[in-house]
């Protein structure tokens, strides 16, 4: 067999950066876009990336804080190798070393340089993510700023758009790419850099893969009946200061939601419980609806928060959520204007509580740390987001 192999000291101890190499949340963090990992002998360790590349295979050999070594087999190779990974203690640091070890033979020594290379870029990111939270595919990815929906054949009969496949818009941020582009509220997306997108959210990310903020791409969407082909500038994400003190993110994510609250408030003055519940078409939500929306999304971010803690995220092949039977129901259970408005104040203000407490070896996981964090801090975006839909479904009221 053909080896090659790559190094990597990273500032951090040896059980982060073997948690890194074990953990499915955490491979997650630094590595691929999907993972599975049972680390034992035998156990599943199964890795995919937005693309449709992946690997499956299982783990051949497990020491706690000290090494790992599993099969790797890829949709594209066509035999399976194999990977070990040594965790070596330097004072604080920790040395990692890789080595992928490839059948012999002509193929398998292009790819095995290529393994060194993809190897090396992403034990580089797991450096960021282990000493600082930042994965760098996502703090380096350009972002376009807009909202996305689910787009459903009802959706699609509605606005009388003639596909059904593609990424229809909740809603544009002012000042980025997609509304500077002029794109706007349930326009769907299905193309963009020559790429077709569709109701699978993975497909977006996959289109600007390996580009940055500042270069334009050319977006395919409809506006009704219409198609447009805009070229769009792709914007540079901000990437907010996370503290890594859970009393003072709590604060950092609780803070905006005052003014939020206060302007969601305003929407419903003057207002009363019967226009508040009217539906401007069965199909379409009435401005209670959207606030039950709003608290179904605080108590996801509750049990998101739970599930990282644990170390055992969720994960599933689509976002789901906006079952109308699940709407029905919250309005049904609260189904006042200020009872429902009482209770998305609540599901936040829970929600801090509960960052606030964080136990201490959790806000040392930095990863996992602060990718809730800079989720967390983003919340009001959604209350803002809509706003206007709240006041769309009062007006028709």
């Amino acid at each position: 067999m053909t080896s090659v192999q790559v190094q990597q000291l990273v500032h951090a101890p040896a059980s982060a950066a073997y948690h890194a190499f074990s953990n499915a949340t955490a491979l997650r963090e630094w590595l691929c876009d999907f993972a599975s990992a049972v680390p034992r002998p035998n156990g599943r360790i199964y890795l995919w990336w937005a693309g449709d590349f992946y690997s499956s295979g299982h783990f051949i050999e497990v020491e706690q804080e000290k090494m790992v070594r599993f099969r790797w087999f890829s949709n594209i190779d066509p035999a399976p190798s194999e990977i070990a990974v040594t965790f070596e203690a330097q004072g604080a640091d920790t040395l990692v070393t890789m080595t992928h070890s490839v059948p012999d033979g002509e193929y398998w020594v292009e790819r095995a340089e290529g393994f060194r290379a993809e190897w090396q870029r992403s034990l580089e990111n797991l450096v960021s993510v282990l000493e600082t939270g930042k994965d760098l595919r996502i703090v380096n990815r350009p972002m376009i700023g807009i909202f996305p929906g689910d787009f459903t054949p009802e959706q699609a009969k509605r606005l009388n758009v003639p596909v059904l496949e593609g990424l229809r818009l909740d809603d544009t941020v002012e000042g980025m790419g997609a509304h500077d582009a002029g794109l706007r509220k349930d326009d769907v997306i299905v193309e963009v850099n020559g790429k077709a997108i569709t109701n699978d959210f993975n497909t977006f990310p996959a289109a600007i893969h390996g580009k940055k903020g500042g270069d334009p791409v050319r977006v395919v969407f409809y506006r009704g009946p219409e198609k447009h082909s805009v070229e769009m500038i792709l914007s540079r994400r901000p990437v907010p200061e996370v503290p890594f003190d859970a009393q003072a993110l709590a604060k950092a994510v609780q803070e905006p939601y005052v003014a939020a609250i206060k302007a969601l408030r305003q929407v419903f003055e003057g207002v009363s419980d019967a226009q508040a519940a009217k539906r401007p078409a069965p199909a379409e939500w009435s401005a209670l609806d959207s606030v039950a929306h709003l608290i179904h999304t605080e108590r996801a971010n509750r049990q998101f928060i739970d599930e990282l803690v644990q170390g055992f995220e969720r994960a599933g092949d689509d976002f789901g959520g906006n079952i109308d039977a699940h709407i029905r129901a919250t309005v049904q259970t609260y189904p006042n204007i200020e009872a429902i408005l009482g209770e998305l104040e609540r599901n936040i203000a829970e929600n801090a509580a509960f960052i606030a407490n964080l136990p201490p070896e959790f806000v040392a996981r930095k990863g996992s740390y602060f990718r809730m964090g800079w989720g967390m801090m983003q919340g009001t975006a959604h209350i803002y987001g809509h706003i206007e839909q709240i006041k769309a479904a009062l007006a028709a009221a």
